[in-house]
């Protein structure tokens, strides 16, 4: 992991994204208690925004509502669940 200055982010910015693309996890440290992770988003990776989550929500209370869920008690039928996937 490679911790580095704000100051050395900005004069860098290309090399630490070229080594974040390379798998090399940067932490940018800002003043003394401030710190960022910079991580690179893959392709499977989900970003929604505030509007779309909550409406998922929604949408999953519904059918929770109206019975459409499924109902796991045991480990067994917790492998069968992902048995079934």
């Amino acid at each position: 992991m490679l911790v580095i200055s704000t100051r050395e982010f900005r004069q860098n910015q290309k090399a630490y994204f070229d080594q974040v693309d390379a798998g090399v996890d940067v932490l940018i440290q800002r003043g003394n208690n401030k710190s960022y992770k910079i991580t690179s988003v893959k392709e499977d990776d989900t970003l929604m925004s505030e509007k779309e989550f909550f409406a998922k929500i929604d949408r999953s209370l519904q059918q929770y509502k109206e019975g459409k869920y499924t109902s796991i008690k045991s480990k067994k039928a917790l492998d069968k669940f992902f048995e079934s996937l």
